[in-house]
């Protein structure tokens, strides 16, 4: 997320932290190195799902809603729906509060991944970024929405 914020979205804000939560969904190494190890800085798992859908409603309807404004484009959209639809299935039946390992452990949880590393992979590409980079802190997000 290097160049981000990306202000050429009219909600950008909106956009970083839903790609920012899809990075860290979709990152195993960082999966092992953060969360299992509990590394400050990064929120929860849970934390990466209520940014992913807290402003956007999400988990009440589709990102297609928010094409032009979020996401670019609908096949964008179609990615992002299928990564919180199999997410949240998985939050909700191990809960918000279970332990990381509790997600991993659960077998969902690589199909969970794959789809929100496609939703990411997508928005990276076309926001010109490397997908592949590590995920931000959330200090740094927090310095990078804050100014246009």
């Amino acid at each position: 997320m290097g160049g981000m914020p990306l202000n050429d979205m009219p909600w950008w804000r909106w956009r970083s932290n839903a790609r920012s939560a899809l990075h860290m969904l979709s990152d195993p190494e960082f999966h092992e190195t953060i969360w299992l190890a509990g590394h400050d800085g990064y929120g929860d798992v849970t934390d990466a799902v209520y940014r992913l859908v807290e402003d956007t409603w999400l988990d009440n309807w589709s990102a297609e809603k928010y094409v032009g404004t979020i996401f670019r484009d609908s096949g964008e959209a179609a990615l992002v729906d299928v990564a919180v639809l199999r997410v949240l299935r998985i939050m909700h039946q191990v809960g918000p509060d279970a332990p990381f390992s509790a997600y991993m452990e659960h077998h969902g949880w690589p199909e969970a991944v794959r789809a929100a590393r496609e939703a990411h992979v997508r928005m990276a590409s076309a926001d010109g970024e490397d997908p592949d980079t590590p995920p931000r802190s959330l200090d740094v997000l927090r310095i990078m929405t804050r100014s246009a």
